[in-house]
């Protein structure tokens, strides 16, 4: 949904009319541009990076999740978001992936840093009226979402206590 406004109303004042899009728009039209700067900010990271894992296990949720966000930006404010699938699932992976709570914050961190980065590389084309409330959602929607992966990878880490429990007094037994 562009639409163009006068350049003196737009920051970085270009010659002509710029095509102003909503976050959702950019988000959208950014998607990979966001995966890739979300993996060059994991690739630094030598906690996330000691877990040897392929472009398609590091990088297979994001598409998803970011969808989520999406989704999420384009609903009026009266409407509740759905829980993230996605984000639930994320969090049963990197459980079994070796990952610590510690790591799967940390690529939330990263992950809207990456998002808020290419919104900056984009401001000329938004609208500043509806950006920090956008920034609000944005930074409510992660959140929820690593709030399912927690709650997931938290399940998982007591299912796994309580079968090495049972293995622990079937050796006993034996």
């Amino acid at each position: 949904m562009a639409k163009s406004t006068n350049p003196a109303h737009v920051a970085g004042g270009s010659a002509g009319p710029v095509a102003i899009e909503s976050v959702a728009d950019i988000l959208e039209r950014n998607l990979d541009a966001v995966i890739q700067e979300w993996l060059m900010r994991v690739d630094k990271e030598p906690e996330l990076t000691a877990v040897p894992l392929s472009f398609d296990e590091r990088t297979g949720h994001l598409p998803q999740l970011l969808r989520d966000v999406i989704v999420r930006l384009r609903l009026d404010d009266e409407t509740k978001a759905e829980i993230s699938k996605a984000a639930a699932h994320h969090g049963d992976l990197r459980a079994q992936q070796g990952y610590t709570v510690a790591m799967a914050v940390e690529e939330s961190r990263l992950l809207q840093v990456s998002i808020f980065t290419t919104l900056h590389k984009s401001q000329s084309h938004l609208e500043f009226d509806v950006l920090l409330p956008d920034v609000m959602v944005i930074a409510d929607e992660v959140d929820a979402q690593l709030k399912q992966q927690m709650l997931r990878f938290m399940a998982s880490d007591v299912a796994k206590k309580a079968t090495n429990s049972k293995l622990a007094k079937a050796a006993k037994i034996a």
